[in-house]
């Protein structure tokens, strides 16, 4: 079961909640996030799209573990504590790659070089606000 930071993403829904850095005046790292937090949806992930749109963001929960296997496209991973504490950063990962952290209870997907752009850092505080 997700934990609590994942609470208003499940209450309201795909796209109705965005994802910013704790402490930096609500910079949006993601202003439309989807939860994959039931087996079939993580196991989907962002397979069978050609591209994920810059300020977007899938949250996989529970998730230790991706795969990049025929995807089309490179992505940054995310991997989080249960308290959302970025644990571990992993930028474009091409297609046909693993990546873990065995200590993440969740991976944020984001386009390829988003983390940099939002100046992610790993011990950062991520959280889900009201959009």
């Amino acid at each position: 079961m997700p934990g609590h930071f994942l609470k208003l993403l499940l209450e309201r829904g795909h796209g109705a909640a965005r994802l910013v850095v704790r402490g930096r005046d609500g910079q949006a790292v993601a202003t439309t996030v989807e939860g994959a937090f039931d087996s079939a949806a993580r196991k989907r992930g962002l397979l069978g799209r050609s591209e994920l749109a810059r300020d977007s963001a899938l949250i996989i929960a529970p998730c230790g573990a991706i795969h990049t296997f025929k995807m089309q496209f490179p992505i940054d991973v995310v991997f989080a504590a249960r308290d959302c504490r970025i644990l571990k950063i992993r930028r474009e990962i091409p297609p046909a790659r693993i990546a873990s952290c065995l200590r993440a209870f969740a991976a944020v997907e984001m386009a390829a070089g988003e983390a940099d752009r939002h100046g992610l850092k790993v011990g950062d505080y991520l959280e889900i606000s009201a959009s």
